[in-house]
């Protein structure tokens, strides 16, 4: 494992903390950095870090991360996802609203209003270390990574996303308590 990029990537993510908490825009972790501070360590490398947050907070949280040094990247439709870097790394932040009825919802793009799983924003709060994050929840990750290959056909089923399915299975089995949810 890059210890010295899982540093930075956890720095990263303590600074997207400060910068929500700093402008009064929520953010949650969400894939595998969402898993790694549930289970409470850092079990794999990670690609980039991938957050959830509302669609009305985006420019204000995204105009106070522009100010902490992340640049926009281009990516998927920006009313859908906001994408950045910083120090040679990638943050992803989708976008989501509630629909008429409440739910939570996609926020925009070509699948806007497509509803996300109905436990996704449930109160859950990782630990790795020192540092709590709030996290998207346990079962809606699996949900998540078990049905983005039939929700987005051509979206490969990837062994890690299998190997993080099993995890967080093991880790809600009855006999086992991991993290601070």
């Amino acid at each position: 494992m890059d210890t010295s990029r899982a540093g930075r990537q956890l720095r990263l993510i303590a600074e997207v903390l400060a910068a929500s908490a700093g402008c009064g825009a929520p953010v949650w972790l969400r894939g595998g950095w969402a898993m790694d501070f549930f289970l409470g360590a850092v079990t794999r490398d990670h690609r980039d870090i991938d957050w959830f947050a509302w669609v009305d907070d985006a420019e204000r949280l995204g105009a106070e991360l522009a100010g902490r040094g992340y640049r926009p990247v281009a990516g998927l439709p920006p009313e859908q996802q906001v994408d950045l870097v910083k120090d040679g790394e990638d943050l992803s932040f989708n976008l989501l609203r509630r629909d008429a009825s409440g739910r939570v919802v996609v926020g925009g793009g070509p699948w806007a209003g497509s509803p996300w799983p109905q436990d996704l924003l449930e109160p859950h709060t990782g630990r790795i270390g020192d540092l709590l994050c709030p996290i998207i929840a346990p079962r809606a990750q699996i949900e998540i990574k078990r049905m983005m290959p039939v929700w987005v056909p051509g979206s490969p089923r990837r062994p890690k996303d299998a190997e993080d399915i099993a995890r967080l299975e093991a880790a809600l089995a009855p006999d086992r308590t991991p993290g601070l949810s």
